[in-house]
């Protein structure tokens, strides 16, 4: 990728390209967001510029490290990079939920309003293997791979429609068990601050903290039906807590620990499946069963073919008049936050991106990555675009790198306009000729340029 001098200079990419990315931070207001989560600066740069430099980084092939650190030609120094992430007062959950309720109201305008929308939760790993003095960092369990690793876990909640999926709040959790963590917290704060409530949070259990997630999102207006959730928190207790805010779909676990009482005993899920009558031949859907907890709440049971083993899986949901096509269809929706914890590991320098110990600067850095995939998820959505969101990250790149072959065009064209000033009478006809052959040249190399032909630009560089 060609590079700059400068690899982070904010006036190239606002006055030179008209770039997609300035263009998402006025038109959803960040400046706004951010004063009102009082994310604002004293002295010095201010808020916006540094989240908008620490924003760009991953579509410039950068990190703060080398483009900012020991890049001695940096608009923005690192003392103010630092005192700006490590900040314990910045209202970061604010900030992202105001920000994507925004967007969800420009989404949702484009939603047809038959179509069912979703609260999505789920917890991915964050790894740090490297790391030792890492503020709360502890051993914590992957699921996926069934081993112990040296990192965080961060539950997520998000909001989808099906085709745009937006990341609402989450939190980065150390380790309840105070003999699992290599590093306890290493800040005097005020109890009442932003960052002592993180930290709390961090060390304590998910199952605690989901609920007031869900209310939070609720409460701020988001839209959505049901909230949908994978296995590992499928349990009746949280069920019925969450089913108090929202209908839930869910995956169920099966184990011998979790009972519901069918036709008036208790049995566990496999129990339960060995006593029901299945569909003939290939049937996707084999059967279904009405189930009650022991607080009294009543669900339903989906049995569904495992298409990859000759096996079964279970599926719940609270709301017993869905049918059971639908239970299957709508909890399929589960799928985009996966997409997201991938891209978000991959594109977006979720664990890589910030190698700082301080947890504030780790929640910091997790919000921003997610105002990234919102920006990704609204490019998409707005153009109806068939690209992965991988594949239109590596195309944000590549624009954020034409802005400095702009700045050189409009260089050549300065130098062009200086010397057509020489045919005196014929300067017009000259100019026309010229820019229109210019133009159609930029355009049968598929490049969309025509910007840089507008008045201002030629009256700018025309002097």
């Amino acid at each position: 990728m060609q590079t700059t001098n400068n690899a982070i200079d904010l006036q190239l990419i606002k006055n030179e390209c008209e770039s997609r990315i300035d263009s998402f931070f006025s038109q959803f207001g960040i400046a706004t967001i951010a004063r009102n989560s009082s994310i604002k600066k004293a002295r010095g740069y201010s808020a916006l510029t540094i989240l908008l430099n620490i924003f760009v980084l991953p579509f410039i092939g950068k990190n703060i490290y080398r483009s900012i650190v020991i890049n001695p030609k940096s608009d923005v120094g690192k003392d103010a990079i630092y005192e700006f992430m490590r900040s314990s007062n910045f209202g970061w959950r604010r900030f992202l939920l105001k920000l994507a309720f925004g967007v969800h109201e420009f989404v949702d305008g484009l939603t047809s309003k038959g179509r069912e929308s979703v609260l999505i939760l789920d917890d991915s790993t964050i790894e740090r293997p490297r790391s030792k003095k890492v503020e709360l960092l502890a051993k914590v369990h992957d699921h996926t791979t069934g081993r112990f690793l040296k990192g965080f876990k961060l539950l997520t909640l998000a909001w989808s429609d099906g085709s745009t999926l937006l990341p609402l709040d989450f939190a980065l959790r150390s380790s309840a068990n105070k003999k699992q963590r290599y590093q306890e917290v290493s800040k005097d704060l005020d109890k009442r601050s932003c960052g002592a409530r993180r930290r709390q949070e961090a060390v304590t259990k998910s199952t605690d903290l989901i609920e007031p997630m869900i209310e939070r999102a609720l409460k701020a207006g988001f839209k959505a039906k049901y909230l949908l959730m994978d296995s590992w928190f499928a349990m009746p207790a949280l069920i019925s807590e969450v089913c108090k805010h929202i209908p839930v779909i869910c995956m169920v676990k099966r184990t011998s620990k979790i009972h519901y009482i069918f036709e008036g005993q208790k049995m566990d899920v496999t129990l339960i499946y060995s006593q029901i009558r299945k569909r003939r031949g290939r049937a996707k859907i084999l059967a279904n069963a009405q189930v009650e907890f022991k607080d009294g709440l009543k669900a339903k049971l989906v049995f569904v073919r495992n298409k990859h083993k000759r096996d079964w899986l279970a599926l719940l949901t609270t709301n017993l008049t869905l049918a059971d096509e639908d239970v299957v269809r709508i909890y399929g929706k589960r799928w985009d936050i996966e997409v997201f914890f991938r891209t978000a590991k991959q594109h977006l320098e979720l664990e890589k991106g910030c190698q700082s110990r301080d947890f504030d600067a780790l929640i910091a850095h997790t919000t921003i990555v997610m105002t990234r995939y919102i920006f990704l998820s609204i490019e998409k959505r707005r153009t109806d675009d068939p690209r992965t969101l991988g594949l239109l990250f590596h195309r944000c790149c590549e624009e954020a790198e034409d802005c400095t072959l702009v700045k050189a065009l409009c260089q050549i064209l300065d130098i062009t306009l200086e010397n057509l000033k020489k045919l005196g009478e014929a300067q017009n006809q000259a100019e026309r000729i010229l820019f229109e052959a210019f133009r159609d040249g930029m355009r049968s190399l598929g490049r969309d340029f025509d910007y840089i032909f507008n008045e201002q630009r030629l009256l700018a560089a025309n002097g």
